[in-house]
């Protein structure tokens, strides 16, 4: 008779997260892990995202924010490719210690000019557009390595639910935290975090590469962090059966661009931010319409009645995204697969403005918004990072990349350009939302076909 396979029992972790997801003998460490990381990285970014607002107010004024975003998303494309650069010549622990290291730098340097008296808004703006999408990118590029397609699938929800605490719980304390502290201060306390993040990352790669990487020639302590190999499920370095010719070393969007599946991928990432960003003007237009209305009426004044709206709009918003993250995300994702995960959030997106288009009365579009957010913070926001799970490492890293910053930024500078336009032929919110009513019907076809792709590069990879 053969040996029996020894399986270990379950922990009282893993017996715990079972509650919430799939989770086998030993894998709950890692997990939580790695939820600890995003979650410390979110607290810093929310209240630095704070603290950013109070300063470009201070220092030079709402208008200054329109000019600043298409400044970052310029800076975006040199970042990106030099980030690519970078990724294709040193083992991911470097790649992730160095970036860090570089933001942590620049909060330094941030923490040093406010101590001199010199003004830092507008720079501090900038950077802080260009941190949010890369150092969040890079994350989840280290989450799809140190996983395979199978384990993300099943553990990515707990992953994500750091996140989405880490959202609430920086939004909770910024506002005390910097009005009992100086800008200053909060830079340095910011940098401490990053570089308790970077620590985390550095227990998780060192546990994952003993546990999937022992005994083979290479690993990832020597290799480059973008090769153009994928992870098996026996964590052996493997190329995909059509591999295509190789790109110059780093060439990010290039990697993008020629490859459909990215693309796709792409394309969904800009018509998600393009629709939710012109989704989030239709709701503040239309709240201060009705601010306007209730002050002309002899109600409450106007700033009062939009803080107190956003106050429990956001709530609302933050309650909901983490209850589906702990009991229905990975769940969908179980049950459904990623095609459907996609598919939720266009089908939700297409319900709500077809709703605000035919009724736009505030509380139509107040709770289309609160589940339209609520899904994207949580169900849609873990599938797109799943559906890298089964492509290449320079994928993961590279790509990822560009893709998350730069087609992010340009779906909000298409959103600026469709308010501008529609300001112009004076457009009412329900003109609006049939714009976003036909833009979410092509979102959920490219959300259906990548789903489809998925599908086939999973079977590919694990085969």
């Amino acid at each position: 008779m053969g040996r029996e396979r020894f399986v270990p029992a379950p922990g009282p972790l893993d017996r715990l997260l079972r509650l919430f997801t799939d989770v086998r003998p030993g894998e709950s460490t890692t997990a939580l892990l790695l939820s600890v990381n995003i979650f410390v990285i979110f607290v810093a970014y929310y209240v630095l995202k704070t603290l950013r607002k109070a300063l470009i107010l201070t220092e030079q004024g709402p208008e200054f924010e329109a000019y600043m975003a298409a400044g970052t998303a310029v800076l975006l494309v040199g970042a990106v490719r030099v980030y690519g650069w970078f990724s294709a010549r040193v083992p991911r622990r470097r790649l992730i210690n160095v970036v860090t290291a570089v933001f942590v730098l620049c909060l330094v340097g941030f923490f040093g000019l406010t101590q001199a008296g010199v003004p830092v808004a507008i720079p501090f703006y900038v950077w802080l557009g260009i941190f949010n999408v890369m150092i969040v990118a890079m994350f989840w590029s280290f989450a799809n390595d140190v996983y395979t397609t199978d384990e993300g699938e099943r553990l990515f929800a707990i992953v994500g639910f750091g996140q989405s605490l880490g959202a609430v719980a920086g939004s909770a304390i910024a506002g005390g935290l910097i009005a009992a502290l100086a800008p200053s201060a909060v830079f340095l306390l910011a940098a401490g975090a990053l570089a308790g993040a970077a620590f985390v990352t550095g227990i998780v790669d060192g546990r994952e590469r003993a546990r999937t990487e022992a005994g083979l020639l290479r690993t990832t302590a020597e290799i480059p962090a973008a090769t153009g190999e994928f992870r098996a499920a026996s964590g052996a370095f493997r190329r995909p059966a059509e591999a295509e010719p190789e790109p110059a070393r780093g060439a990010a969007f290039h990697l993008v661009f020629r490859n459909r599946y990215l693309l796709g991928i792409a394309l969904i990432v800009l018509v998600l931010n393009w629709v939710n960003s012109v989704g989030e003007y239709i709701l503040s237009a239309t709240v201060e319409g009705v601010a306007t209305a209730t002050a002309t009426a002899g109600g409450p004044a106007v700033e009062e009645t939009i803080g107190r709206f956003y106050g429990g709009f956001y709530t609302v918003v933050n309650a909901l995204s983490l209850g589906l993250q702990l009991f229905v995300v990975s769940r969908v994702i179980k049950y459904g697969g990623p095609r459907i995960a996609l598919a939720v959030l266009p089908v939700i997106a297409l319900g709500g403005y077809a709703f605000m288009a035919f009724l736009p009365i505030l509380v139509a579009i107040r709770w289309a918004k609160v589940a339209e957010n609520a899904t994207d913070y949580s169900l849609n926001n873990t599938a797109r990072n799943v559906l890298f799970l089964p492509t290449t490492r320079e994928q993961k890293y590279a790509a990822k990349q560009a893709i998350d910053s730069f087609f992010k930024v340009a779906g909000d500078v298409l959103s600026g350009v469709l308010v501008f336009v529609g300001g112009v032929l004076a457009f009412a919110p329900r003109h609006f939302a049939m714009v976003n009513l036909a833009l979410a019907a092509a979102w959920l076809g490219m959300a259906l076909w990548v789903g489809r792709r998925y599908q086939r590069l999973a079977a590919e990879t694990t085969g």
